[in-house]
């Protein structure tokens, strides 16, 4: 797996970007901040206070209960998904486009571990938390037939992370990952497990590496598929 990575010399910040309120969600109730627009820098935050904020300052988040908060306070992909998307569908794709306040470029997102580090710049480090779960959000932003299905069978989900120490990130600014954690799951793993795959989910469950909240979610539909002993 590790030879499929960029070097580490390589990985740098190609864009950072945060969002406004914009157009209605894909059912209409709330204001979504989900095409987010490059900037000169950003700074990024520890969340605090109620509900789910950014850890990007100044970054609207229309639905405080499924995004933002302290393990989806930034949202990281990859400029080199934007651009595969951009020759499957035909449409070009801006850096912030898909939500993500930091487009990377020259590491493999999805191969990053959960809970791994990695420092940003000279200030900035962030521990990988999630993957993204396409939503119905991303579906009307992206306005193509059946995107939850192809975003999750591409398997490219993208990385959120938790802030550990803040900072201001600017573009180029180098990427470097730090603690590699022994369970071995990486994003692609974790991905699969919240998306359905039943034998990804094992192993995450077995890990204990995904938050409390995520982890009863899936142990729960474990126990629902997995047949009792002695049957």
């Amino acid at each position: 797996m590790a030879s499929d990575i960029v070097a580490v010399t390589a990985a740098s910040v190609w864009s950072v970007n945060s969002g406004e309120a914009g157009a209605p969600s894909g059912r209409g109730s709330y204001l979504t901040g989900i095409e987010k627009r490059p900037r000169e820098a950003i700074l990024i935050t520890a969340p605090l206070g109620g509900g789910g904020r950014s850890g990007v300052a100044g970054d609207h988040v229309g639905n405080r209960r499924h995004h933002g908060g302290p393990d989806k306070a930034v949202y990281a992909y990859s400029r080199e998904e934007l651009t595969w998307w951009e020759a499957e569908l035909g449409r070009e794709f801006p850096s912030g486009f898909f939500g993500e306040n930091l487009t990377t470029s020259g590491v493999d997102l999805e191969l990053l571990l959960i809970n791994q580090r990695v420092r940003i710049g000279a200030d900035v480090v962030l521990e990988v938390s999630l993957p993204r779960q396409p939503c119905a959000t991303f579906q009307a932003h992206l306005g193509e037939r059946g995107w939850v299905r192809r975003f999750t069978e591409r398997g490219r989900c993208g990385a959120y992370f938790r802030v550990i120490s803040q900072g201001t990130v600017r573009p180029h600014d180098v990427i470097t990952p730090l603690n590699a954690p022994d369970h071995g799951v990486d994003l692609r793993v974790a991905f699969a497990a919240v998306m359905g795959d039943d034998s990804a989910a094992a192993t995450v469950v077995e890990t204990g590496c995904l938050p409390e909240v995520y982890h009863r979610k899936l142990a729960q539909r474990r126990s629902r598929v997995t047949p009792a002993r002695g049957r």
